[in-house]
């Protein structure tokens, strides 16, 4: 029986990723990889939207797809490979955009928060385009599922209407996929402004946990945790962001339901349960640190790992691209 495909990815943003993708996106993909036929990119394309040092950028895509690894997502279960590597990405993009309306565009939640922050000079046509980009990605694979984050389900809606005006206009050709979005529950929080989702942009390092943080800096960084004054361990997302944004992450990595780790800690105060939480952080992120670091010692072996998974990829978007030239009307090179 043949399995439903997923297909998901991150841009290579940072030398790091940090705790909320491990919770958000890499846990849920290392499970999901069992029951799908999963496709797992690092989206170097769509980080150019942003300024970049080239040398910097070809290190962070070899860093993000080391920590995919490290974290779980198993190339020789998954095909795990770098956005840029199939160029059916790019050129279905072209397709799309021109049945993608000016202002269905615009109106991308992201996109009119950035441009409104730094100007139309500062914004990129790239950026525009970069949910038909995204359209794209999903698409070639013939995806039934996209597990992202509440904060793109906007482009995944976009990307579902592109596919069915499509088959409209030409043709069944593409699978609708869904969004499996995350749980509130997983969002995490900045330790040092538990108000703010913990971001690879963060303006300090002080409130983000990196998976190749050294142990001592993860735990420093946890034990300095933004709480209150209450002393109580309990979740109340309004009145104790700081607390609640612990117990969040506490539960992710433990697998343990919140009202279990309240009992826990009941009249301890927050200095056991912040060294409770350094110990989880540091038992988790430690391994995956060490492989990572394995694997960026032998780059040549990483990139011949990430080559031949694209190379699986190249075969199913290649596919799906001349089915999509065919019904545009392009003319076949013979």
């Amino acid at each position: 029986m043949t399995k439903p495909r997923l297909y998901s990815g991150m841009q290579p943003s940072a030398d790091s990723l940090q705790i909320g993708n491990y919770i958000g996106a890499l846990m849920q993909w290392r499970d999901l990889q069992q029951a799908y036929d999963a496709y797992f990119s690092v989206v170097d394309l769509h980080a150019l939207t942003q300024p970049n040092d080239p040398a910097e950028l070809r290190q962070k895509t070899r860093r993000t797809a080391a920590q995919y690894i490290a974290a779980g997502i198993e190339p020789s279960r998954s095909t795990l490979y770098v956005q840029s590597h199939v160029r059916a990405h790019a050129e279905l993009a072209w397709i799309l955009s021109t049945i993608t309306g000016f202002g269905e565009a615009g109106r991308m939640t992201q996109f009119k928060d950035k441009s409104q922050r730094y100007g139309s000079d500062a914004t990129s046509v790239g950026l525009f385009t970069y949910p038909v980009l995204m359209a794209a990605d999903i698409l070639l694979y013939q995806t039934d599922i996209v597990p992202v984050g509440d904060d793109q389900k906007q482009h995944v809606e976009l990307t579902r209407d592109l596919a069915e005006r499509f088959n409209s206009r030409y043709g069944d050709t593409f699978r609708v996929p869904m969004p499996v979005i995350q749980q509130d529950t997983a969002r995490i929080y900045d330790l040092q402004n538990p108000t703010a989702k913990m971001s690879k942009s963060a303006e300090s390092d002080a409130g983000v946990l990196w998976l190749l943080d050294d142990p001592s800096v993860s735990a420093k960084k946890v034990m300095r945790a933004v709480t209150d004054s209450e002393g109580s361990v309990r979740y109340d997302r309004e009145a104790k962001p700081g607390v609640s944004n612990l117990l969040v992450i506490y539960a992710a990595l433990t697998g343990r339901q919140i009202p279990a780790i309240e009992d826990e800690y009941a009249g301890r105060g927050y200095g056991d349960f912040k060294k409770g939480l350094a110990e989880v952080v540091v038992g988790e992120f430690g391994p995956v640190r060490e492989r990572a670091l394995e694997l960026l010692a032998d780059p040549a072996e990483l990139d011949r790992v990430l080559a031949t998974n694209a190379a699986r990829a190249d075969e199913v978007a290649d596919a799906t691209l001349a089915a999509v030239y065919d019904k545009v009307g392009l003319l076949r090179r013979v």
